[in-house]
């Protein structure tokens, strides 16, 4: 699972860009599925912990878990956003370009891009 710091974050949004490239193959930071937010006292990096929140709510069975991370069947997707509003963390995103919404999938690019290590992998037992 990616971990956040947000203490550490610097609000780059380096993150936001390599996530959109890695699953849109675009640098818009709108198309990405981690998201830095700024407060009056820093930044909060909101990314998805895989609980599963959204996995049980899809009507259509287009969510389900692979090993630890939890994954969007876009075939079987028909766009209603139950799962969106079932978020816990707010973490499941839209873009009018994609009828499904997007979630992070753990490919850990933005670990390796974040240029003060504010973003790890913690290996949750399964």
């Amino acid at each position: 699972m990616i971990h956040a710091d947000d203490a550490a974050c610097i609000g780059c949004r380096t993150c936001e860009i390599v996530c959109a490239l890695a699953l849109h193959h675009d640098s818009n930071p709108e198309k990405s599925a981690i998201k830095i937010i700024q407060s009056e006292t820093g930044y909060e990096v909101l990314v998805c912990i895989q609980c599963g929140a959204c996995m049980s709510a899809c009507p259509e069975g287009a969510i389900y878990r692979e090993g630890s991370v939890v994954k969007i069947k876009r075939d079987r997707c028909t766009g209603c956003y139950i799962c969106v509003e079932a978020c816990p963390a707010g973490v499941l995103f839209v873009h009018e370009e994609y009828i499904e919404p997007f979630k992070c999938i753990q490919c850990g690019n933005c670990v390796e891009s974040c240029p003060v290590n504010a973003l790890s992998i913690l290996e949750l037992e399964s």
